[in-house]
């Protein structure tokens, strides 16, 4: 693209929930969205267009599929409901953000320039995993490895089963406390000899009869093929090996938000680089013309349906932003304070 292109109403970074949701309500208020889905790659486990969605085989708990749907078949029926509204998809990700100058200028990883005059950015967050050859072909496969408590530890495949919480945080306590109801024996695998959770989630959670600690230990291999059979341990205390049998391992060693091509642009994040909004339940950022949803921005509930939510919450405070501007600056004039 070159600068005579015309300018972008809206251009959304990121698929997922979010980021189809937002183009979906977008693309309906005739703003002609572009989408900028990003492209595969590896880190460890794949990155692919859709989101972490696209690592997750039955969705049992999103309204509108009463069988359950699989993670990649629901995220290719969110893109075909946003493209049948004339939404325009690049595959591609975005590398470079400028936003001193409004319209905006974004560069994409090929090197071509976009204007835009609204942002929206649901880029969400990956899920940190061990790394392991077998972990991350059965997280991909559906074998019974998961990021998600909430989002799977309800399947058939987990119930009254032993199951494995690899963490020591407030996440891996929600996850055991959440896996606690349908299994029949938790196990928490943690590295140190005291959780880093706070006080109470640890009460909780300890307090239950059937989740009990593994001290210093260390996940090194998952054993099974199709689906899992156990994980082999590692004392961080004096190295000898030991085998757990279980039926499902649930990683619980945090998120990051992909919001690295977002370093030095002036966009508000926080300590961990997770996007700040502002108005509270809203989707504006301290810059004005720039909105964030999804789990880009989301560190607590990290759902598909929330994401979704703020999708939609993107889309119109986006619309609403557009109609109170003049879409005729200056040459270099940056977009206003108002909100």
């Amino acid at each position: 693209m070159s600068d005579e292109n015309p300018i972008e109403n809206v251009t959304i970074v990121g698929s997922g929930p979010a980021g189809w949701t937002a183009a979906i309500y977008a693309a309906r208020a005739d703003l002609e969205p572009i989408v900028y889905e990003g492209q595969p790659k590896q880190n460890p486990a794949p990155v692919l267009p859709g989101g972490q969605l696209m690592l997750t085989t039955e969705v049992e708990n999103y309204p509108g599929y009463p069988d359950g749907v699989q993670g990649p078949q629901m995220m290719e029926d969110f893109k075909k409901q946003a493209q049948r509204f004339d939404t325009r998809v690049v595959t591609d990700d975005i590398a470079d953000v400028e936003l001193g100058e409004w319209p905006f200028r974004l560069t994409t990883a090929k090197g071509e320039t976009v204007r835009t005059w609204t942002l929206i950015i649901s880029t969400g967050a990956n899920a940190r995993w061990l790394g392991l050859e077998n972990e991350l072909r059965l997280a991909q496969s559906g074998g019974g490895v998961s990021a998600c408590a909430v989002c799977d530890g309800a399947l058939p495949m987990f119930r009254n089963q032993r199951l494995a919480v690899v963490g020591g945080g407030d996440t891996a306590m929600e996850e055991a406390d959440h896996l606690s109801k349908f299994a029949s024996e938790v196990k928490i695998i943690h590295r140190r000899d005291a959780l880093r959770a706070s006080k109470v989630m640890q009460d909780r959670v300890l307090a239950k009869s059937n989740v009990e600690v593994i001290w210093n230990a260390v996940v090194t291999d998952v054993y099974g093929y199709e689906k899992v059979e156990g994980v082999q341990l590692k004392s961080t205390t004096d190295g000898s090996l030991s085998d757990l049998e279980c039926k499902g391992l649930f990683v619980a060693i945090g998120h990051e938000p992909n919001t690295g091509f977002l370093q030095d642009t002036g966009i508000a994040m926080d300590e961990s680089g997770y996007i700040l909004v502002e108005k509270g339940f809203q989707t504006y950022t301290n810059i004005p013309g720039v909105f964030a949803a999804g789990d880009v921005v989301d560190t607590i509930y990290r759902q598909a349906v929330t994401a979704a939510g703020m999708g939609c919450k993107a889309a119109m405070d986006a619309e609403r932003w557009l109609a109170a501007q003049t879409l005729e600056p200056t040459p270099g004039e940056a977009a206003g304070s108002s909100h």
